[in-house]
């Protein structure tokens, strides 16, 4: 371990994460990126954190003109881009634990998965960051041309470092994904579509193997559905208030609006192994909305059997509503 002290590290992460910021390194600064790295054990740490909080402020600034208010706490007086990544390091790490979040750190290949009811967020060598949602795996192989990564299964977020010359492209079964730097979702579940969905920047969503179906690309607050084999890529335009729904996950967090309550009972099956069992079939079919942990299913239940006039009963793995 160096002589240097926290606060150092952390104004020496501050200063390479802004570097990333502003595009590739050239080889000797990858060079001195790494020794850096190598010259202390926290070096790894404070610039995971640093990257944490750079996306987290990007992040914000994607919201747009339909940001609600009401569902964030409002930006304090904007600070210098350098200042702010100083200032972050300890709010994201405490924002990652809060949130029931691991991460490892800056890879060039290797594969990651997470436990049912796990998030993990993964720090990769070029600047981009993957964060894992529960019961996902992803592949990563990264070479000097191309920047890869195989989503095998569950659903991941992509926060992509800009690199023209190293395009970064997402396989997911028969679909791929090429970007060059943005923000977008994948999720591979079995039986159903390949869904892509971009909070920021633009991405072209196509099938290799299939000569025939369109590559179809799609700018920030758009969802594009791949079926599998030779089916086309179909794409529409989401609300951004419906994208901030469908990424709530990386807080812990399910949001519904609009689903039925047995849909919303197979969503929390992918994140506990407590099943949630709707016996009436018109109480399965009420619609449900509302903001609830991920990993509570119990208290999912007792929320809305009061505002649905429902019972509950709760037994071993499994929790029961009726009326």
């Amino acid at each position: 371990m160096s002589g240097k002290t926290a606060h150092q590290i952390d104004s020496e992460a501050a200063d390479w994460a802004a570097r990333f910021d502003r595009g590739p390194l050239t080889a000797s600064l990858e060079q001195e990126f790494r020794a850096w790295l190598d010259g202390d054990v926290r070096s790894l740490g404070a610039y995971a954190r640093i990257r944490a909080v750079a996306l987290a402020t990007e992040r914000a600034r994607a919201l747009g003109p339909d940001f609600d208010p009401a569902a964030f706490v409002t930006a304090p007086q904007r600070l210098p881009r350098r200042r702010v990544l100083q200032m972050g390091g300890a709010i994201a790490a405490t924002l990652l634990v809060g949130a029931g979040a691991t991460w490892q750190l800056l890879r060039n290949r290797g594969r990651f998965t997470t436990a049912k009811g796990e998030t993990k967020v993964i720090a990769l060598k070029d600047g981009s960051v993957v964060t894992l949602n529960t019961a996902s795996e992803i592949l990563v192989n990264y070479s000097d041309a191309l920047r890869s990564v195989e989503l095998v299964r569950g659903e991941a977020l992509f926060d992509v470092a800009k690199n023209k010359a190293r395009p970064f492209v997402v396989a997911a079964g028969d679909t791929s994904v090429r970007v060059v730097g943005t923000s977008f979702s994948v999720s591979r579940f079995d039986a159903a579509p390949v869904r892509v969905l971009v909070r920021e920047g633009i991405v072209e969503v196509f099938k290799p193997s299939a000569l025939n179906v369109q590559p179809v690309r799609i700018t920030a607050n758009t969802m594009a559905m791949a079926p599998a084999d030779h089916a086309d890529i179909v794409a529409q335009a989401v609300p951004s208030a419906q994208v901030r729904r469908a990424m709530a996950w990386q807080e812990g967090q399910i949001a519904f609006e609009g689903q039925t309550l047995a849909q919303a009972a197979a969503e929390f099956s992918r994140y506990s192994d407590t099943k949630i069992v709707v016996e009436d079939p018109a109480l399965a079919r009420e619609e449900i909305a509302g903001l609830f942990k991920a990993t509570d299913p119990v208290g999912f239940a007792n929320t809305i059997a009061i505002s649905l006039n429902a019972h509950v009963r709760v037994g071993e793995g499994e929790v029961r509503l009726t009326r």
